[in-house]
């Protein structure tokens, strides 16, 4: 399998995923199935937001959080995505937002191209 996104890649994907996380919700009107579904995502961008801000990347502001650190948090966004609406009951747009997003985090992690030493 081809792995082709870079650390300079993803720090790119990083701002735009967290601003998406907190902007998509509201637009989409998410909560309909249960309110979890609309304040889940707001919170994991804030969150997003900060980590990629404290992450030790080129875009990182403050450099405290060794990339690996990063790739770890958004594989266990990327589980807790595909597996929250059958938890919590989500349904139609709710329950599809999480699978979507959870997938495409899952799938941009499993790309990574690893680091040379």
């Amino acid at each position: 399998m081809p792995r082709f996104i870079t650390k300079t890649i993803h720090a790119y994907l990083d701002y735009p995923v967290a601003l998406s996380l907190v902007v998509l919700p509201i637009l989409l009107n998410l909560g309909q199935t249960n309110p979890s579904a609309l304040w889940l995502s707001i919170v994991t961008g804030v969150a997003a937001f900060f980590l990629t801000v404290l992450t030790d990347h080129h875009l990182g502001l403050i450099k405290i959080l060794p990339y690996k650190f990063h790739l770890t948090v958004d594989m266990l966004v990327g589980i807790v995505f595909v597996v929250v609406p059958f938890v919590l009951g989500f349904v139609g747009i709710d329950a599809i937002y999480y699978w979507v997003n959870g997938i495409a985090v899952l799938i941009v992690v499993t790309l990574h191209q690893p680091e040379t030493a």
